[in-house]
């Protein structure tokens, strides 16, 4: 299998397994998901030269961010999981290992940190939200998440016989 199939595949199987994880966490803890509609909003404001909002749910609704933040939350997730094999090397893809995985999973949380929740409005690291503890927290286990999620894609791969 080519390479860069492996990598779509793995960050993309990544990315459901947060998907899943936020359901799970909306029904065993009651964390609401993410609202991937407020992400595709601003992204949309960008090409209009607006990068940081207020509180980007005050900001005037696009057509069709929901659709937009979905596909940037998974093209996100399959640009994160080139950064393995970039850094460890290809042989990653066939003999992956936990290690990295985990360690590039948890390092990307600083993209909600940094640049996201920033530019929504909620500040670095999520600081101006009413809890930021706890959303950095979740933050930071939804990453992990994503982080196993890259191991556990990339092993299930190896399983499938070679044409």
């Amino acid at each position: 299998m080519h390479d860069l199939i492996r990598i779509v595949m793995i960050g993309a199987g990544a990315t459901l397994l947060i998907d899943i994880w936020a359901i799970a966490r909306q029904r065993w803890l009651g964390v609401p998901p993410p609202n991937y509609g407020l992400v595709g909003r601003w992204l949309a404001h960008m090409p209009k030269g607006r990068f940081r909002h207020e509180a980007i749910a005050k900001a005037a609704p696009v057509a069709g961010e929901k659709y937009l933040g979905w596909l940037a939350h998974y093209l996100i997730g399959m640009a994160f999981a080139a950064i393995v094999p970039l850094l460890w090397g290809r042989a990653w893809l066939d003999t992956p290992t936990l290690f990295p995985a985990l360690l590039v999973g948890v390092a990307t949380v600083a993209a909600p940190f940094l640049l996201m929740q920033p530019g929504m409005g909620a500040g670095i690291a999520a600081r101006r939200t009413s809890k930021p503890a706890a959303a950095r927290w979740q933050s930071l286990i939804t990453h992990t998440v994503f982080g196993a999620g890259l191991y556990a894609v990339a092993s299930l791969i190896q399983l499938v016989p070679a044409q």
